[in-house]
């Protein structure tokens, strides 16, 4: 196999255990700085140059993309993938997990259980928000921060109200999340490779900081992962489109509360603190990849002129629910389901048998006007009734 990892910097630990992994296994690897690509768009095909010059043809990359250059680095992982070269992280799965605000967006619309957040811009929503995440103390995150950079523990409702408002001020965006006081101190790292989870670490933090990062001079110990843990932080990794992430998860009472998911996940403190080959099995998985890799479903399906791909969702009450899928006469009507999923469980190719239950969902791949005809209305939020005052509900009795 012949990879290229891209990187702005060649030196660093989890770049060179990558280098030497790769080299290690017989594949031929080389480091290329982000920034030195230009992307040509004015040939037939899509096509690549680097430092001037074209570039010569790879099986596969391994983006390590940082938060400076988000915007470029996706760009040159996008015309990758164009040009059909496979990478374990899409620039969309990357675009998802570097902006905080739109990972809690798609994470909660499946099921991921995080601590609870909130979002406001107006003075007069915040202390509202405070209060929808469970009130003080609450975590004050920067939409743009790294490594613990940003994170700010507010005890009170007022002393929170003042730093949103001063962050507010500066244009900053910040997400206001529910402190979790059983996790004081301490997260779990999980390295995500593929569908399973390769190694993982408790980090804690020092003294009576809140912050477990390792940056923040946290230390580390390896962890056991309890099958909620293990299967929460590989859904997530997924849903990102990601297959090489980092997961963060909190321990909460009722079990694992995602964090964070990171596209390029350090390896040095986590190889340290569990003495595995996680670079070794990250460049396994993306060997065994190249000779067959996944692909956007969504995005090649699309192309063909009246088809697509749809979610059909089975709302509670819908006329569907309670009976089998063979009875809805998808494949009748040139519709094949994909797959069903029902809660946190995704069931692949699903036979014609299965019972049906509310909310579940069918991702199918057919006619757009045959699935738009069968997409049942959405249910809308029931109305909130103020009560009467007395003298008006006399009235109404009269």
């Amino acid at each position: 196999m012949k990879l290229a990892i891209l990187s702005r910097a060649p030196q660093a630990y989890s770049t060179q255990r990558l280098r030497a992994a790769a080299e290690a296994r017989g594949h031929t690897v080389k480091v290329l700085n982000t920034l030195r690509f230009a992307i040509d768009l004015a040939t037939d095909e899509p096509d690549l140059r680097y430092r001037g010059k074209q570039l010569s043809d790879y099986d596969a990359i391994l983006p390590r993309i940082g938060n400076s250059i988000t915007y470029f680095g996706t760009a040159v992982v996008r015309q990758f993938e164009q040009m059909d070269v496979y990478t374990p992280n899409t620039a969309n799965g990357i675009s998802n997990a570097r902006d905080k605000l739109r990972a809690i967006q798609i994470l909660s619309r499946h099921s991921i259980e995080m601590p609870p957040t909130a979002f406001v811009r107006n003075r007069a929503d915040v202390r509202p928000a405070i209060e929808s995440v469970g009130g003080a103390p609450v975590v004050i995150k920067l939409l743009e921060g790294t490594q613990g950079i940003g994170v700010i523990l507010a005890p009170q409702v007022k002393v929170a109200e003042a730093i949103i408002e001063t962050l507010h001020s500066t244009q900053q965006n910040v997400l206001i999340q529910k402190f979790i006081a059983e996790s004081r101190g301490r997260d779990i790292r999980a390295l995500v490779v593929g569908d399973r989870v390769v190694a993982a670490m408790r980090r804690v933090a020092s003294g009576d900081e809140f912050r477990s990062n390792v940056h923040r001079g946290g230390t580390v110990e390896p962890v056991k992962l309890d099958p909620a843990y293990e299967q929460t932080a590989v859904r997530a990794a997924q849903i990102m489109g990601l297959r090489v992430a980092g997961v963060d998860m909190l321990e909460g009472d009722d079990g694992p509360l995602v964090m964070e998911v990171n596209s390029s996940p350090g390896l040095q403190g986590i190889e340290t603190a569990t003495d595995l080959d996680v670079a070794g099995a990250i460049i396994d998985y993306i060997a065994n990849q190249v000779n067959f890799p996944e692909i956007d479903v969504r995005q090649r399906l699309s192309v063909s002129t009246g088809y697509g791909v749809a979610e059909i969702s089975m709302h509670e009450g819908a006329e569907h629910v309670g009976k089998q899928l063979g009875d809805l006469g998808l494949w009748e009507r040139d519709i094949t389901v994909l797959t069903l999923h029902r809660g946190v469980q995704v069931i692949p190719n699903p036979r014609k048998h299965v019972l049906l239950e509310a909310e579940d969902r069918l991702l199918c791949f057919g006619k757009l006007e045959e699935m738009r005809s069968m997409i049942p209305e959405r249910p809308r939020r029931r109305a909130r009734v103020r009560k009467l005052p007395p003298e008006a509900q006399d009235l109404v009795d009269g």
